[in-house]
């Protein structure tokens, strides 16, 4: 028993830094995750949820070091009671929203890993009801737990510390980009490629006729049976990108000439939110690439409508056409507003965030 109880004590504890780092490592995406939520909230429960969306990316860098914080004090078993209690705090929160979201079919991915593991969310309540199986396993078995690794001062000074690179590592990666990068956009991916299945699609087909239900792997020839569903028998080998498109403001889809040849994208995501003071920067880096011996093309891309765009751009002086691409793609392509992405015949070469303006012969080295 003592060496069972050790081993859900050590899990505990190693999934929640887990689980902290994995969101800190991307706190953005967190934060759009935490606003999915609230805005679900304000529909069902009160509208004063939507004043959370504000706070959003605040909440995010909490949240995820509070967990890394719990994770270290209970392998350090350092004030063991008050740390199991608020984990159960955490747990049930979280138990929550997972089930929320499984039950009501609100919110697909919970974020419990970032996009590093995407769960379905029975699959994210389930991991949250096994926690809670391993909190209770440790909460009724401290006997076997009495040692503790930090006391006192030195324990408080570990977890502080440990609070200390929590938050250090969700703000860089909030002022850059994150450090690992999980989406399709990564640097060293064809978008292009990433369009088209890996391999032909294959599906079954669920008819009905006379009451009973059957499945094909060939659409059957017999017309008295009548379809119900086509389901593919290998998802996996489908597009791992299905939604990027740009267009012009007549339509004109341009997404094969943005997949072609050297380019340059300026990822605008809404100029409501887009921060401004780096604009002198952009503008002089738009300008300098005209004269690159790598022919690169700069395109400006955002999701916000023509009208709002077209003052945003007088405001900050921004050359150059702009064109459009869903808002919800373009937060996926970098995390940052405005924000960089260096392609060579729809190769990510690479990612920049508005703090990191690259320069001419940066993005010249790249191709």
């Amino acid at each position: 028993m003592r060496t069972f109880v050790r081993l859900c004590w050590f899990l505990l504890g190693a999934l929640f830094i887990f689980s902290g780092l994995i969101k800190l490592n991307d706190p953005i995406g967190t934060a759009y995750k935490l606003e999915e939520y609230f805005e679900v909230f304000a529909i069902d429960f009160a509208p004063f949820f939507l004043y959370f969306k504000s706070i959003a990316r605040l909440l995010s860098i909490t949240l995820s070091s509070l967990e890394v914080v719990l994770g270290v004090a209970l392998l350090l078993r350092w004030n063991l009671r008050f740390t199991l209690w608020s984990l159960f705090a955490l747990l049930v929160f979280f138990a929550f929203l997972t089930f929320y979201s499984a039950a009501f079919n609100k919110v697909t991915d919970c974020g419990c890993f970032g996009d590093f593991i995407k769960l379905k969310p029975w699959h994210s309540f389930f991991k949250d009801l096994f926690l809670l199986f391993l909190w209770a396993v440790v909460y009724f078995n401290q006997r076997f737990l009495r040692r503790v690794f930090a006391k006192g001062t030195l324990g408080t000074m570990y977890v502080t510390f440990a609070l200390a690179v929590a938050v250090g590592i969700g703000v860089y990666a909030l002022g850059h980009l994150p450090y690992f990068d999980f989406l399709p956009y990564k640097v060293g991916n064809d978008i292009g490629k990433l369009m088209q299945p890996s391999a032909p699609l294959r599906y079954k087909y669920i008819m009905e006729k006379g009451g009973t239900t059957q499945e094909f792997t060939e659409y059957p020839t017999d017309t008295l049976w009548k379809f119900k569903q086509m389901v593919a028998l290998n998802p996996e080998d489908g597009p791992k990108i299905t939604d990027f498109r740009v267009w012009e403001a007549d339509q004109t889809d341009l997404t094969k000439e943005v997949l072609t040849g050297n380019k340059l994208l300026v990822v605008i995501q809404n100029v409501t939110k887009a921060d401004r003071d780096r604009f002198p920067q952009i503008n002089a880096l738009l300008a300098s690439v005209d004269s690159s011996k790598k022919d690169i093309t700069p395109m400006i891309i955002t999701s916000s409508s023509a009208g709002e765009f077209d003052v945003f751009r007088h405001e900050v002086n921004l050359p150059g056409k702009y064109y459009f691409a869903d808002g919800t793609v373009l937060k996926s392509v970098v995390r940052s507003n405005p924000g960089f992405l260096v392609l060579k015949d729809g190769v990510v070469k690479g990612k920049f965030h508005y703090h990191d303006i690259p320069s001419r012969a940066k993005l010249e080295e790249m191709l």
